[in-house]
């Protein structure tokens, strides 16, 4: 049976030389202040995602530092390192230049470099804050790069006009708006972890590489597995790209990759390496997936590799392992070896528990019985002394699930307290492994 391809959302990169507004661009199309603005060049140092949407068609923007062809700077190079990965990766990209400096060599240099490329490149020049201004643009049509496209990023100039050619092209899957029973996981973690190891266990055959060296696997890899008389699809992704040059850049690359595979599947499960302490990137690995609104489980591999184990080595681990994660701590945590098969079955039934939960829908009368009390019981209270009450709740939607509470004064609730119902809510109905997302509206009088 042929799998039909979930398609992932389109990624768009923004890149150009320091200082030309690809900052404050980015921000323009996200609608929130996520990247740092400032007047110094190289003010971008760590590349920024974001999650944008226009006209309905959803689409993830990359935001990346100044690129400066050729420099041994060792900041400059690392920054031109990333900006090349997010270029490859990218499905289009934007090459954002400065209408009030000019065309400079650095925007020849890397016109050059973008014309090699097989990717669909728009030039927007950027600064362009008046109709009287746009005579001065034409000069760059000496690139050779088509159409250019004027805006002012700053002050929202044409935005509008340039969002709905970016988006043009962009397909809508009527069938990926529907609900999909079908349980597909991204295997997603550090380069090196297991992911292979763990596909391969799982089915039997050796269907990705596995080495010990990080960054055999490139592309994702899809297997179809039955398990217990159900089809899941397994996608197993990259960790860090065979080129020494970006050695530097894992985090960059193993982030833009992990996203890819998560627009691609409803649930993920995460490696770490039990034999290695843990690191920042394995949290926000973490991070990425819980905030993509997919179930998510833990599988701490390589657990045959621990040496000096007892009996209570799992319990003091994960009640480490959940200090550490927080506000994730909601995520069931199992303890594998895709080399000896030690657990797999119980990855498998967890992640199908997991899938089922976020499915799941709480009846209103239960919802409001339950948590009603729990509201009058610890009230949410504000830094104004101003009443909250909050009169009803019910969930709307499901995969993932959404709950909507209804209130006097819904934007004074405090972020502690929409934590507090989050746990709340764990407490009467389960929902191990899936992110709840809360919505606050104003109660119609």
């Amino acid at each position: 049976m042929k799998q039909k391809e979930k398609m992932s959302k389109p990624i768009v990169a923004i890149v150009g030389r320091p200082n030309v507004g690809k900052s404050t661009f980015f921000n323009r199309l996200i609608g929130a202040q996520n990247a740092i603005v400032d007047d110094a060049p190289g003010i971008t140092r760590d590349r920024h995602y974001a999650q944008a949407e226009w006209t309905g068609k959803p689409f993830t923007i990359i935001d990346t530092g100044g690129f400066v062809p050729e420099s041994e700077e060792v900041f400059e190079k690392a920054i031109r390192e990333q900006t090349q990965i997010a270029i490859e990766e990218s499905d289009k990209i934007i090459f954002l230049v400065d209408g009030k400096e000019g065309l400079t060599h650095i925007d020849k240099e890397l016109a050059n470099i973008l014309r090699k490329e097989n990717k669909k490149i728009l030039l927007v020049v950027n600064k362009v804050d008046s109709a009287k201004e746009e005579a001065n643009s034409a000069q760059f049509h000496s690139l050779g790069l088509g159409d250019l496209y004027t805006i002012g990023a700053l002050g929202g100039r044409k935005i509008g006009d340039f969002l709905d050619v970016l988006c043009s092209e962009f397909v809508i899957n009527t069938e990926d708006l529907k609900e999909d029973s079908q349980l597909r996981i991204a295997i997603i973690g550090k380069p090196n972890v297991g992911k292979s190891s763990l596909v391969n266990a799982l089915i039997g055959e050796e269907r990705s590489i596995v080495t010990p060296i990080a960054g055999t696997t490139r592309d994702p890899i899809d297997s179809i597995y039955q398990f217990q008389g159900e089809e899941i699809l397994l996608v197993d992704t990259a960790g860090l790209m065979r080129r020494s040059k970006i050695r530097e850049n894992v985090d960059f690359y193993s982030t833009l990759r992990t996203l890819k595979a998560i627009d691609r599947c409803n649930l993920a499960i995460i490696l770490f390496d039990a034999s290695i302490p843990l690191e920042k990137q394995d949290f926000r690995i973490v991070q990425t997936a819980a905030e993509k609104n997919i179930g998510v489980v833990l599988g701490i591999n390589k657990w045959d590799l621990v040496e000096g184990k007892d009996t209570n080595s799992t319990i003091r681990f994960e009640a480490s392992l959940r200090e550490k994660l927080r506000q994730y701590d909601y995520i069931p945590v199992v303890f594998i070896s895709a080399k000896t098969k030690q657990r797999l079955p119980k990855l498998l039934d967890l992640a199908k528990q997991v899938h089922t939960n976020r499915a799941m829908r709480i009846p209103t009368s239960s919802l409001n019985d339950d948590l009603l009390e729990d509201i009058k019981r610890y009230p949410p209270s504000t830094k104004t002394g101003k009443d909250i009450k909050l009169n009803y709740v019910t969930q709307v939607k499901t995969s993932p699930p959404v709950f909507a509470f209804f209130a006097n004064e819904p934007d004074l609730v405090s972020e502690s307290y929409k934590g507090y119902l989050r746990n709340r809510i764990r407490h009467h109905y389960g929902f191990e492994g899936v992110p709840l997302i809360l919505v606050f509206k104003r109660k119609r009088k």
